[in-house]
């Protein structure tokens, strides 16, 4: 790797350590940008990544969604271009020498000016690709992260500044090998485009049962289609990402509120609750219960 990539994954490093001084995930003042900090490997955590762009500034890190591996380091990103329900782990990481994280979160919105203000190359509307990828991180790309971190030390310039400089990231990124990943997310009448309503309906209303004829009718796709590229992009059918969705919630209401597992069962859409006790079983490894008394014990 070029020495200057180098030199600026170290200054990376110290600007995440001095904003990030304990183990956690910390908003910044720049807008949708977030560092984190572990000082020991994780044990798996489960959560919905938001569409983001990600760099590992120092150890390592891999990304599970359902059966698909992402793993990643200093000389790479990771981006996902959806809201997708992941597994994530921590896999390299130290007190002397801390994961140390960087996620900025955007919008097909933002993704859509960038296409426009810069004429890319638009791909075939049909087109779905993964809705994760990772790819080799590039000078040009570091660079504007190096440029917008900086802000942070000159919150005067962030108001202007900022948005100038994630659009060039984002530019960066959908011209490189995995571009047409993203871009085909934000181009209406795309396959894609159509997935990611689907994605942010069952999103919206996890707790809800639905038929996936409705969902297709919806977007004006077919059953047949809407089940292939609702794959193509998540790697799950809708079924399973709705079943994610309201597990991961439901752990969340478990480790938060002092609450039986039957009743966060029904609040997350479960009619059984024995089958929502298998299920939980089955995605975190043990039944609920035993499950928060093993995490709060730790």
């Amino acid at each position: 790797m070029p020495e200057i990539i180098t030199n600026q994954q170290n200054e990376l490093a110290k600007i995440i350590e001095r904003y990030a001084e304990n183990d956690g995930v910390y908003a910044t003042a720049i807008p949708s940008l977030f560092f984190i900090r572990r000082s020991s490997m994780s044990e798996p955590s489960y959560s919905v990544y938001e569409p983001s762009f990600c760099i590992v500034a120092q150890g390592a890190k891999e990304v599970w969604l359902a059966q698909e591996r992402f793993e990643y380091n200093p000389t790479e990103y990771l981006v996902s271009s959806v809201h997708l329900p992941v597994t994530a782990q921590v896999i390299e990481a130290s007190q002397d020498f801390p994961y140390l994280g960087f996620k900025l979160e955007f919008t097909a919105n933002q993704i859509l000016e960038v296409l426009r203000d810069f004429g890319i190359r638009v791909g075939a509307k049909e087109n779905t690709n993964r809705g994760m990828f990772v790819s080799p991180i590039e000078l040009p790309l570091f660079d504007a992260v190096i440029r917008l971190v900086r802000l942070l030390d000159h919150s005067e310039d962030i108001p202007v500044l900022a948005p100038l400089f994630t659009k060039e990231i984002l530019y960066r990124v959908l011209k490189g090998q995995n571009g047409v990943m993203l871009e085909q997310i934000a181009i209406k009448g795309s396959s894609a485009h159509q997935v990611k309503d689907v994605i942010e309906h069952i999103t919206n209303n996890y707790e809800k049962s639905f038929r996936v004829e409705d969902l297709a009718e919806k977007v004006n796709m077919s059953v047949s289609s809407l089940h292939r590229h609702f794959k193509e992009v998540t790697a799950m059918s809708p079924i399973q990402f709705q079943k994610q969705l309201r597990l991961q919630e439901a752990r969340r209401l478990l480790l938060s509120e002092s609450t039986d597992a039957a009743d966060v069962a029904f609040r997350v859409g479960y009619e059984s609750a024995s089958q929502f006790s298998r299920e939980y079983s089955r995605m975190f490894g043990f039944p609920p219960r035993e499950d928060i008394k093993r995490i709060k014990a730790q």
